[in-house]
């Protein structure tokens, strides 16, 4: 049996995060799997990486929210002749509003995108991860450290990713494999739309650009780091969250995201 190649697994590379985050991998030598829906963006990605002397991307259209989307990705993976060595999860949307304001059906697609298609990448190729002693880089949030109104399901379902992704740190560590949760705060990416916070609002909010946030996570994930919190306004945020009673976070919270509606 042809020995399989390995690549750097990459979701939602179409644009903001996970866009900086292949041309950082492909920077320091990786190559990649680009995925997400929007091929035509993925396309212009791996054009624009293969422009700089690197390996060309291969480019999966896949829908994350399909049931069987990890086993469908692994398929395409095996017939090209490759298999990961790291897996990013970073596919994923926010909604802004009341949980009982918002539409429910959205809020559900949200946890199957945010939380489902993640577990199921995390877990879908530990063996080729564990051969290659590679990594899982998992998107978390800065919300991952406190309850948000105004938000509600959009920080719980990064909760999960931060919670899962350090347990699965440990877990993995025996196999060789590091897995990081890389936590940032507002970046200024297509999810701002998507959520429904206004332009305007944002520049006073943004402590870090895509680029550096996905700096950051390479280091951590390079570096064996368990979580990640890019920019001292971001930690500090995450540091106040277990010492602050959860009422006055919860509260902040309220305030800070009723303020970027």
């Amino acid at each position: 049996m042809t020995a399989l190649r390995p690549v750097t697994l990459i979701t939602g590379a179409s644009a903001g995060i996970g866009h900086a985050l292949a041309q950082v991998f492909a920077k320091n030598g990786h190559e990649l799997v680009l995925v997400a829906r929007r091929e035509q963006l993925l396309a212009s990605l791996a054009d624009e990486i293969a422009a700089t002397g690197a390996p060309r991307p291969t480019v999966l259209c896949a829908d994350l929210s399909r049931i069987d989307a990890a086993h469908q990705i692994g398929e395409a993976l095996t017939a090209g002749g490759l298999e990961p060595d790291i897996v990013v999860n970073n596919a994923g949307f926010g909604l802004l509003g009341p949980a009982a304001a918002l539409d429910r059906g959205e809020q559900l697609a949200m946890i199957d995108l945010n939380v489902r298609a993640l577990t199921d990448l995390s877990l879908a190729f530990v063996e080729s991860l564990a051969r290659y002693k590679g990594g899982i880089l998992n998107v978390a949030s800065v919300a991952a450290f406190m309850p948000g109104p105004g938000m509600a399901v959009y920080y719980a379902t990064k909760a999960y990713v931060l919670s899962f992704s350090e347990a699965l740190h440990q877990e993995l560590a025996p196999k060789g494999v590091r897995v990081t949760a890389l936590c940032p705060g507002p970046v200024p990416t297509e999810f701002q739309a998507r959520a429904g916070i206004k332009a305007q609002k944002l520049g006073r909010l943004i402590v870090r650009s895509a680029g550096r946030v996905a700096e950051d996570g390479y280091k951590g994930l390079r570096d064996g780091a368990r979580v990640v919190v890019p920019g001292f306004p971001n930690q500090a945020a995450a540091v106040l969250s277990s010492v602050l009673p959860r009422t006055l976070m919860m509260r902040m919270s309220a305030a800070h995201n009723r303020d970027r509606g």
